[in-house]
């Protein structure tokens, strides 16, 4: 699962970005399911994790994309369904901190640098 985090900013719609850990790849935060927690959830403590975004999360995911995980010796496909994250503040430091770039930008500028086309259809057909 994943959180797709927005915000509005001067009167536009921004999304918030994430670089991966071993690649450096442009994204959203993501990960996989929390034993004990639904999806959504799990999705809105990812983003608190890897970009210190706090902020509402939707229960219906938004969308989905799927794209290959790197693992030691092999790929995997997985699909990420991605949550809404409604960010309304941004926490001074958090669990990843020094291991991730975060930037907002908006969503046409983001579908052009995410490598997932998924991803990247998901961010473009987001209302401006």
């Amino acid at each position: 699962m994943g959180a797709l985090p927005v915000r509005e900013r001067d009167g536009r719609l921004e999304v918030c970005l994430i670089t991966t850990r071993e690649t450096s790849r442009w994204s959203i935060p993501k990960g996989w399911p929390m034993k004990g927690r639904n999806d959504w959830e799990a999705a809105r403590i990812e983003a608190e994790q890897e970009a210190g975004l706090v902020g509402t999360v939707g229960e219906k995911p938004c969308g989905s994309f799927i794209y290959w995980k790197r693992q030691a010796e092999h790929f995997d496909l997985v699909e990420v369904c991605v949550y809404p994250l409604h960010v309304n503040a941004t926490l001074p430091t958090w669990k990843e901190i020094g291991q991730r770039q975060v930037r907002w930008v908006l969503p046409a500028d983001a579908a052009l640098v995410v490598e997932e086309p998924g991803l990247s259809s998901l961010l473009q057909g987001m209302k401006r």
